[in-house]
């Protein structure tokens, strides 16, 4: 939509729009100028479906998270202990002691007992009771009170919130259930997930972004260039700076992200190639692009091959390179 747009500004600088006009841009886009445009790509219905599983769990994570925040929010306002003595809000312990003791007075006269209760109905397994006895130390530590009123209304709240994630919790698995369902059956399942750094959601979420259809990338680069993790070029005159893309996918950006973040500890060439950007200078978001546009590229080679990863292909050049460079 972006670069469409664009090509209004051949017949209009005023900022004049209308939908006839737009069409005209449209008609005229195609006549003149069809060659520097590919035809849409056509993903298989798998692919699709994987793709819009992909999201929506996402999303759900998305709008878990939004809900998190405002909890710890309300929470920090009149009921501070509960920070103390959870790190993860979303988790079943949190859920199920702030669903029977919502304010501060409620939490305070928690017993060990009643603790250990929630604590397995949230489902934990392990060191009930002394993770019950460290949760109502910190629900009896001072802390400023409210009104009584405030307090109960604020309650109300936690609770009505503390519900609607505990309902995402239970969506967002049924979601990855059915996204892993999907992602097994599609033919490029196993190449995807043999890259380091990928487990099954990543590797679905990666593979739905991009889409299968075979012809859509001509080049490792044009893949690089539709991930958004190749560089760009400005250059006039004697001036030349390099600089990221700001035009992208911004769900496949934040998958390759977290993939680029995750193979650093899953491949040794990946952690040496990071290694080595930092130490040219890269910050450390500049070096994990960097490994995700090698990563983006070595995973174009698999699905054209249709070979798994292999790390010595991938990264032995890398390692010839250093030896001759010491030598």
């Amino acid at each position: 939509m972006v670069s469409t747009s664009r090509y209004r500004d051949r017949h209009s600088t005023s900022g004049a729009k209308s939908d006839p006009g737009d069409a005209k841009v449209l008609a005229d886009m195609v006549r003149t100028d069809r060659h520097n445009h590919r035809p849409v790509a056509g993903d298989s219905e798998l692919a699709g479906a994987i793709k819009v599983l992909a999201r929506a769990h996402q999303t759900m994570i998305w709008s878990r998270t939004r809900q998190t925040n405002f909890l710890r929010s309300t929470l920090r306002e009149f009921y501070p202990a509960v920070l103390v003595a959870f790190d993860d809000l979303t988790s079943g312990d949190a859920l199920e002691v702030l669903k029977v003791a919502p304010t501060p007075t409620l939490g305070a006269g928690l017993s060990r007992s009643k603790i250990a209760a929630a604590l397995r109905r949230g489902g934990r397994q392990r060191r009930i009771d002394q993770r019950a006895e460290e949760i109502q130390v910190a629900l009896r530590a001072p802390q400023l009170q409210g009104p009584a009123l405030v307090a109960t209304a604020m309650g109300s709240s936690v609770s009505a919130t503390a519900a609607v994630i505990a309902t995402m919790n239970a969506q967002i698995v049924e979601l990855a259930k059915e996204l892993d369902a999907h992602f097994e059956q599609h033919p490029d399942a196993e190449v995807v997930r043999s890259l380091p750094g990928l487990g099954t959601i990543l590797s679905a979420r990666v593979l739905g972004e991009f889409g299968d259809e075979p012809n859509r990338y001509a080049t490792a680069k044009s893949r690089k260039n539709y991930a958004g993790t190749s560089p760009i070029t400005r250059a006039s005159g004697t001036k030349r700076i390099v600089l990221a893309r700001f035009v992208r996918n911004m769900r496949l950006a934040d998958a390759i992200y977290l993939w680029a973040f995750a193979s650093l500890s899953a491949s040794p060439g990946a952690r040496a190639f990071y290694d080595y950007r930092r130490a040219a200078g890269d910050t450390h978001h500049a070096a994990l692009r960097h490994v995700g546009n090698r990563l983006v590229g070595i995973l174009h080679g698999g699905l054209i091959r249709h070979t798994n990863y292999d790390e010595n292909t991938a990264w032995g050049h890398r390692a010839e390179l250093e030896l001759a460079r010491a030598a």
